[in-house]
């Protein structure tokens, strides 16, 4: 093992030698009191402050972190005193990317990659890992010596939903070999410097802070966590330096194996670190590495499918087609039918098929699923439904938003070439509502419509009805009218110690998961992470205190949890993963919260940004006068019910405020009698400080200044 370890010490020595210099250098030049800090995020530089509990801010606070680095440099022969270096490498790392952002806004402008990740793109990604569609994540550096392997390899695992960060000169070599990019696509490069592996790195550690609730400080928690519940590993191509093996020694600590292209011969640690020579074997191995089991759809179709291509842009340049409501009648839907009525499999295009379509305009299209099973209900269409969209966006090529009558579908003109029409988005349908929806579907069939009169006929004569009795149907599904409600433990596997509790007036705190969609999933999976909840024995309706509650939230959390209050902000509130659309939080000088929300990059009257918030509400914890929420929670007649509602809310970014506006005015006007309410709520164009806010407040004669004291 000497070689081993003798690469190790020799690549951690190097960095520390690098990072000291590079530390005194940025003080020589900016003095010790220089800002130092990566961008948008809430927890300093990660790597430091989740190992030690260090909060660096300035320059003058780094000299200590490299004294801590080479302190982990013990240069004994011993894997595990190897392994404890290239967490030094990982720290001299993340110091080095820091000072590039001392004087430089973005240091990444004329490199190929991104940089430090965001903490909201890591909160966005959330969803995704906790239900599958991003099944694990891969870190590939270096420079293949064959550009194809690499760009084959990188395809496999965006095929499979992989997060992919790409390091190195394997970034330009994908780009050319024609692997889609971004963010999107689930391909990042992130620079090509050996540091920049860093950034990954910190992706997995600020999970851990995030969603984990580890303590900053608690260095063995931290790697627990980052071995038992980040799905990530390591790929290299090309030749090995001791830098980079270094750095593979920091990964192997946090848990993931690494898998090389070279011959290590006995230098290899089995499970930890292993050589593959054959290309084609490389997924396979480092799925197999990390446990990571793939469900893979083969599906009739020639153009790739995977979650991977949810995010993909089609510009009006690259596109062969477009159907959108904007310009033609459009509608979606998904209906239960009687088994006898409809054929199994059956797939009806009716009017013009891509081909027949003239290239660059805009045309009508319904898209009209029949379903029949034994244990189908009309509940469960609307939750179909909207799989459409993320089913369609699948396909590479497609892009689709909206949903029911309101939706804009464009094709691309390489998917066109590579074969693609409508009855392979009816196959995508067909095979999709078998494979996920089995247990309460027996028949499916799908009819694909083009034709303008028809698509109206079909839009006025049963699609809008259907819509119109749904939401009928959904304007009665109160918390009072139902018997049950249900817990979500899909997050535990990031938020051991979260659980939500879903009611038809509070969907999951992530905005995915409804009441009826809680529901659906109980019918399809009677184990799985939605189990009913007894209203029984209601102990106070107006803060929301039910036994059923505390008992199954107690039992979901393995005891972490005692007490959950479903309608109020101060008296146990639910807890929340990490992965929230918004926070709610209580701005005393007003006696009113402010609701900040995800995307929302900026400050708050409260003196924090969305990130600080974050970081002390998530992770599972009850933090009384904070609450992590959906967007759609905002306008229910629940929302804090027990310290007085919606009329608490005094500010929220215009965005936010603008999207939920027309559902809050009318929950403002039905509940209170206020017109038009979301005019008296400030956001950042007019306030974001505690005395611009009460100004404004007063200016607008704002409800909340009569209210009782919230605390």
């Amino acid at each position: 093992m000497s070689v081993l370890t003798d690469l190790i010490y020799g690549g951690s020595n190097a960095v520390a030698g690098l990072t000291e210099g590079a530390v005194n250098d940025a003080i020589a030049k900016y003095g010790e009191d220089k800002k130092v800090a990566m961008p948008d995020t809430a927890y300093f530089l990660p790597t430091i402050y989740a190992a030690t509990g260090v909060k660096v801010s300035k320059l003058g606070d780094l000299p200590a972190c490299v004294g801590v680095l080479k302190s982990l440099i013990s240069n004994k022969e011993d894997l595990g005193e190897a392994l404890n270096a290239g967490l030094a490498t990982a720290v001299g790392a993340e110091i080095i990317e820091a000072l590039k952002y001392v004087d430089n806004a973005d240091p990444y402008a004329e490199d190929s990659g991104i940089g430090f990740v965001p903490d909201p793109v890591i909160r966005s990604l959330g969803v995704p890992l906790v239900t599958g569609d991003i099944p694990g994540v891969a870190v590939v550096l270096g420079k293949a010596d064959n550009a194809e392997d690499v760009v084959t390899v990188v395809k496999d695992y965006q095929s499979k939903g992989i997060m992919t960060f790409l390091i190195g000169d394997v970034i330009e070599q994908c780009a050319e070999g024609g692997v889609k990019i971004g963010l999107d696509f689930r391909v990042v490069p992130l620079g090509h410097d050996v540091t920049a592996v860093i950034h990954v790195v910190t992706v997995a550690i600020r999970a851990a802070l995030i969603f984990g609730n580890v303590t900053p400080g608690d260095l063995p928690g931290l790697l627990k966590y980052t071995k038992e519940r980040v799905p990530a590993f390591v790929n290299t191509f090309g030749a090995l330096n001791e830098v980079v093996v270094s750095a593979g020694a920091g990964a192997i600590a946090l848990g993931f194996p690494v898998v090389v292209d070279v011959d290590l011969g006995e230098n290899q640690v089995p499970g930890a670190l292993e050589s593959v020579l054959d290309h084609s074997m490389t997924v396979k191995k480092s799925l197999e590495l990390r446990n990571i089991k793939i469900k893979v759809t083969e599906l009739p179709i020639p153009v790739a499918f995977a979650s991977a291509f949810e995010g993909e842009i089609i510009r009006r340049g690259d596109m062969q087609v477009e159907f959108s409501s904007h310009k033609a009648p459009t509608c979606e839907l998904v209906q239960t039918c009687n088994a006898d009525d409809i054929e199994d499999h059956k797939i009806t295009i009716i009017g013009k098929d891509l081909d027949e379509l003239e290239q660059g305009q805009t045309f009508a299209l319904a898209t009209y699923v029949q379903v029949a099973g034994a244990k189908m209900q009309p509940d469960f269409e609307p939750v179909i439904e909207r799989k459409i969209h993320a089913w369609y966006n699948y396909m590479e090529g497609v892009m689709h938003t909206g949903q029911r009558n309101q939706i804009r579908v464009r094709v691309s003109k390489a998917a066109y070439e590579a074969g693609l029409r409508l009855t392979h988005f009816a196959e995508v349908l067909y095979n999709m509502i078998m494979d996920e929806f089995d247990i309460v579907v027996d028949k499916c069939q799908v009819t694909i419509v083009t034709d303008t009169d028809k698509v109206q006929e079909l839009l006025d004569t049963v699609a809008m009805p259907t819509y119109e009795k749904r939401d009928e149907r959904l304007e009665t599904l109160t918390d009072e009218s139902v018997d049950q409600f249900y817990t979500c433990t899909l997050c535990q596997s990031f938020a051991p110690s979260h659980c939500c509790v879903v009611t038809p007036e509070r969907l999951g705190l992530c905005g995915a998961v409804s009441w009826l969609d809680a529901k659906a999933t109980k019918e399809l999976n009677p184990t799985g992470p939605c189990q009913p909840i007894s209203k029984e024995g209601c102990e106070d309706e107006v803060k929301g205190i039910y036994p059923d509650v505390n008992r199954m939230v107690a039992e979901a959390t393995q005891g972490a949890l005692e007490k959950v209050t479903l309608y109020s902000i101060m008296e146990d509130p639910m807890t929340s993963c990490g992965c929230f659309e918004c926070i709610c939080g209580i701005e005393p000088f007003s006696n009113g919260v402010i609701i900040a929300n995800r995307e929302y990059a900026g400050m708050t009257p409260l003196g924090m940004t969305f990130g600080e918030l974050a970081s002390m509400t998530g992770g599972g914890v009850q933090t009384p006068g904070f609450m992590g929420h959906g967007r759609h929670f905002i306008a229910s007649k629940k929302f804090m019910s027990a310290e007085g509602g919606f009329e608490r809310i005094v500010w929220m970014p215009k965005e936010l405020k603008d999207d939920v506006a027309e559902r809050l005015n009318k929950s403002a006007k039905e509940k209170y009698g206020i017109d038009n309410f979301t005019d008296m709520i400030a956001d950042e164009t007019v306030a974001t400080d505690e005395e611009s806010l009460m100004a404004f407040l007063q200016e607008k004669n704002h409800p909340v200044l009569g209210l009782d004291p919230i605390m």
